[in-house]
């Protein structure tokens, strides 16, 4: 059991450094958007941060998204962990 806990702990925490790339990436002028390395993470991280981009507007042209999928992927981690703890 202690291996799926591990599993689970860092597939969200890989999930959470790609969704920090993704930040990162808008602040890096010229970037090229068909890059794979780029294309792929924008693939994985839009499908979780588009609803969460409807829920929240732009405030004062920043997209506040990426913050609110970062507490609530932290919540549903310790959920999980917990609930996996117990067995």
């Amino acid at each position: 059991m202690r291996w799926l806990v591990y599993f689970v702990d860092l597939g969200i925490g890989l999930y959470r450094w790609m969704i920090l790339a993704r930040v990162i990436m808008t602040w890096i002028p010229n970037i090229d958007y068909y890059h794979p390395v780029v294309k792929f993470i924008y693939g994985g991280t839009e499908p979780v941060l588009a609803p969460f981009r409807r829920m929240l507007p732009p405030l004062g042209g920043f997209d506040l998204s990426p913050i609110l999928v970062y507490v609530v992927l932290e919540f549903i981690r310790g959920a999980i962990l917990r609930a996996l703890y117990i067995l």
